[in-house]
């Protein structure tokens, strides 16, 4: 099975604007009390992706950054009646783990209290138990891990295996990109049954190439993430993600990616083309789905 997700996350929520140690800004709430222009490029194309789903008749899990249910009001209720899953994607989509270092940037209880507070704001916009988490950027670790099956979640997706970056604190030893279930403290496979690792998918030709979507849908394009997917699904159940504001067509406010000048060098109709694509081609070689989906699998 392949499910499809979505990162519910605008232009300001990435790095090099808000919420990691070489952001423009400290946090989310320091860039609203700072920035006066418009900010909502989010709505729009997820609009977009709601009734490009709609037509391809395809249910998928939403990661969403939890304070779009307070800065963009109705939006997560909007995905949830269209028929598909919330889960969530942090409270602010600030790493939790230092980029280079790997180090907490807060403490566990920190962690859990902020995760929790997102948790409930999905869950009472959404009207449905939110089970799933997402790392914002990707950057996971084992006690976090511990910590999100403490506060009730039953999966994670935010582990990529790869021969290029590692986005964790560890060494990722036994894990490729079936599910399986990380051992405690650690994001390596154990045998207790407890919190669900739904790792991205890559593709092996002696390295392996990440194909889970996101920039690089956006930078190699649709049969790229295909060989990935395809190879993938040879292994076991697996996963595409790709964000609403991949596929708009406007212009992002400037001055803030000096140090990923193009990040969004290409994007709008041109990406939205290339999931449609995948979406259209995949399902004639496998079913798909919701996170949840696999998680009745497994």
């Amino acid at each position: 099975m392949l499910a499809i997700t979505v990162d519910i996350e605008d232009w300001y929520h990435i790095p090099s604007v808000t919420g990691s140690p070489f952001s423009k800004f400290r946090d989310v709430d320091e860039f609203f009390r700072d920035w006066n222009e418009r900010y909502d490029y989010l709505t729009e194309p997820t609009r977009r992706v709601l009734e490009m789903l709609d037509e391809l008749e395809v249910r998928a899990t939403f990661f969403v950054v939890a304070d779009v249910v307070e800065h963009y009001p109705g939006l997560v209720q909007q995905i949830a009646t269209r028929g598909h899953e919330i889960a969530c994607h942090g409270l602010h989509h600030a790493c939790k783990i230092h980029p280079k270092t790997k180090q907490p940037l807060m403490s566990q209880d920190e962690f859990e209290e902020r995760t929790l507070q997102a948790k409930n704001m999905l869950e009472k916009a959404g009207g449905q138990e939110v089970i799933g988490y997402r790392a914002p950027n990707a950057y996971i670790a084992g006690w976090m891990l511990d910590s999100l099956d403490k506060l009730g979640f039953k999966y994670d997706s935010s582990v990529c295996v790869n021969s290029f970056y590692n986005k964790t604190d560890s060494q990722r030893k036994g894990v490729d990109t079936r599910p399986y279930y990380p051992r405690r403290g650690s994001l390596e496979p154990g045998n207790e049954k407890r919190i669900l690792e739904i790792p991205l998918s890559y593709f092996k030709f002696g390295l392996k190439f990440p194909t889970g979507g996101g920039p690089m849908l956006r930078f190699f394009g649709a049969r790229y993430i295909m060989l990935g997917l395809k190879q993938s699904l040879k292994r076991g159940d697996t996963l595409i993600y790709f964000h609403p504001i991949d596929i708009s067509d406007e212009r992002f406010p400037g001055g803030f990616s000096a140090q990923r000048p193009f990040y969004w060098a290409i994007k709008g109709q041109v990406v939205e083309r290339r999931i449609r694509y995948v979406l259209q081609n995949i399902r004639m070689k496998t079913s798909i789905g919701t996170c949840t989906d696999i998680i009745r699998e497994c």
